[in-house]
């Protein structure tokens, strides 16, 4: 047995957040903003995105995350590449919607949220929403970094 920690578990923080920067920054240019504009629009620091761009930092939380897709207009599927179908529904539970509001979702995502079920039901309060929103976006950075 060896003291040195698991070299996998060390790099995958560090390939999550250089793989979330290489996606914010292709999308930045694709809409020719400068880092200064993406990062007035998001509410962050412009060294702070440098930093998220280049990979080297920690990978960015939800919040900041959810910050640049909608300063970018796109959805949280989109900003890290991954598609999330749902049958449409316009059955929006009213905990839903207002997180969603509070939160400023695209309806993508709005809708994503309709459709999920625990042991049959719908979450029903606006914490129980942000846990599975959070436990989404997690799942969808910790999935695309073994790719």
């Amino acid at each position: 047995m060896t003291n040195e920690p698991d070299s996998a578990s060390n790099h995958e923080p560090s390939r999550a957040a250089q793989a979330i920067g290489r996606r914010i920054k292709e999308l930045r240019t694709q809409q020719q903003l400068s880092l200064s504009e993406l990062a007035e629009r998001a509410g962050v620091s412009k060294s702070y995105l440098s930093t998220v761009e280049s990979g080297t930092g920690r990978r960015p939380g939800v919040a900041v995350l959810h910050k640049v897709a909608v300063a970018l207009g796109v959805t949280l599927a989109d900003l890290l590449e991954r598609t999330i179908k749902a049958a449409p529904t316009t059955d929006i539970p009213d905990s839903l919607r207002t997180f969603a509001e509070e939160r400023d979702l695209p309806e993508a995502d709005v809708q994503m949220l309709a459709g999920i079920k625990f042991r049959g039901e719908a979450p029903r309060t606006k914490d129980n929403w942000q846990f599975i929103y959070n436990a989404i976006v997690m799942s969808v950075v910790t999935e695309r970094t073994k790719e």
